[in-house]
Formats: structure tokens, C-alpha cells, sequence
């Protein structure tokens, strides 16, 4: 029996992918994303583009609406709408914070709730949480980021074992370098809010190396395939990590001291 999908930030990115993946692997995807008009293309793949705004309730519970009228359940939630906002945690405003928040995880919070009941209902379901290898690691001018994804792995860690008994598995998934379009306005991002404070040093060396980091960055279909692995393994893992630096920067950062992690990492930010 065809699956159905509803996939979030499915305008660009490993959203983009990973709806275009999985069509073509026969689900029946739904890809959600604030700019409607970057979902056009898709539709020759199959996808059915609905309008979400992550951060405005009645644009959630109208994009559930929608799938289940036309679907009559959803079995696989991808939550990888996201934003990378940069700058020192002094020079960033709350405000731009909140909104951090609400992107990267009240909203995929919100939508998890709404799922819940018709996951429940059918004993079965897939949520698939986009983190990053920034869920582990902490970068310096990326506070509120990380933050948001250290955040998405506690409360995956706490939704997985609630919804085990219904037939529901929660996975994580851990991307390094990805090429995107956040990596070019994350490094804008970072200069707007520090570029011209006390850590324009250090604003300056993070962008070069997001410079670096684009240059090696695998393409999105890469976490695609990781994603489809994840939803069709019988027994699933619980992470699932790739992506440009991913596995050799989680492997030190479990071996190695905070002190002497930070001093490693910092002295690549030159």
C-alpha cells in the first residue's frame, strides 16, 4: 500500500530532495513550504504542493486539513523546514531568536501533535526530525541554531520512547555540509549581525570557513537516500548521519574533552 508523505521546507534543500526522492520511489508526497511558487516544479514529479507557514497555527492545522481530505492519513512526517540564523549571541535580538525557535522547533513540534492521533489510530508512523551535526556540536556565532537543534534531539529522544507502543518510530537525522542556499544567507546572516561589532574577528574567520564548508558540501540526495533508509529499515536507527565532515566531527566530539574539542575546533578559525 502507497505511503503518504507530508514533507515541510520541500522548496529547496534536502526538503526539496527528499520529496523528489521519495515520489519517485512511489509515495504519495505532499511538500509543504511558505514560498508556494518554489513548489510549482514539483508537481511533475507527482507532488502536491500545499502553502505552510510553520510559524502560523492556522496554516498548520489547514495543510492537515488539506492531506487528510485528500489522502486520509498520513504515515510519514518529515519535518525539514528549517533556518540558520548566525551572529554572537550578544548582537542577535530575541526577537530574531523567538523566530528561530518557532521555525526549527515549535513548528515541528505542532506538527508532530497534529499527526500523533492519526498515527495512533492506524498503529503505525514515521517521524523523520532534520537536525544537523550542529544538534551535537556547538559553533561559535550559531547560539540560537544550536540551540534549536540541540533541542530537536531531546525532544526526539523524549517523543520516541512515548510513541514506541503505538507502532510510531522517531528518527533523527544528522546532516554535516549540505549544499544549500542557508549556507550563502547563514554567512550573510552572521556579517549583518557581527560583522561590525567586537567579533568581527571571529565573524569573519566562521565565513571563511563556510566557505570551505560549501566547497565539500554533498548533495542533497545524499540525505535523501538516508531519510528513505530510515523510514524502510524494519527496525529503524534511531540517527542516521551523513553529509560533508559529519561522522569524523560526531566521532571527536564524543572521544575528546569539551576543552579539547573547543581547542581544535578553534584553531581551524584562523
Amino acid at each position: 500500500m502507497t505511503k503518504t508523505v507530508l514533507i515541510t521546507g520541500a522548496s529547496s534543500g534536502i526538503g526539496k530532495a527528499t520529496a523528489i526522492y521519495l515520489a519517485q520511489n512511489n509515495y504519495n508526497v505532499y511538500g509543504a513550504a511558505r514560498r508556494i511558487e518554489k513548489l510549482k516544479e514539483l508537481q511533475e514529479y507527482g507532488i502536491k504542493p500545499i502553502a505552510l507557514d510553520i510559524t502560523n497555527e492556522e496554516s498548520m492545522v489547514s495543510c492537515f486539513d488539506l492531506v487528510m481530505a485528500e489522502a486520509g492519513s498520513i504515515d510519514i512526517l518529515i519535518n525539514s523546514a528549517g533556518l540558520g540564523s548566525y551572529g554572537a549571541l550578544e548582537d542577535v535580538p530575541v526577537t530574531e531568536a523567538k523566530n528561530q525557535l518557532n521555525i526549527n522547533l515549535f513548528g515541528a513540534a505542532r506538527l508532530i501533535q497534529l499527526v500523533l492521533p492519526v498515527m495512533r489510530k492506524n498503529q503505525y508512523g514515521k517521524i523523520i526530525n532534520i537536525s544537523s551535526v550542529g544538534g551535537k556540536v556547538g559553533l561559535p556565532m550559531g547560539s540560537w541554531y544550536h540551540a534549536s537543534k540541540f533541542a530537536i534531539e531531546g525532544l526526539s529522544d523524549a517523543l520516541r520512547n512515548e510513541v514506541k507502543p503505538f507502532g510510531i518510530d522517531v528518527i533523527v537525522i544528522e546532516p554535516g555540509g549540505t549544499q544549500s542556499e542557508m549556507i550563502g544567507i547563514g554567512a550573510e546572516d552572521l556579517m549583518r549581525s557581527s560583522g561590525n561589532t567586537a567579533y568581527q574577528k571571529l565573524a569573519k574567520a566562521m565565513v571563511k570557513m563556510y566557505g570551505e564548508m560549501e566547497k565539500n558540501a554533498v548533495k542533497p540526495v545524499v540525505i535523501a537516500k538516508l531519510i528513505k533508509k530510515g523510514i524502510e529499515a524494519k527496525s529503524p536507527k534511531t540517527r542516521y548521519v551523513g553529509g560533508a565532515m559529519a561522522k569524523p566531527m560526531l566521532f571527536l566530539r564524543k572521544i575528546l574533552s569539551d576543552k579539547l574539542f573547543d581547542k581544535i575546533l578553534m584553531s581551524q578559525m584562523k
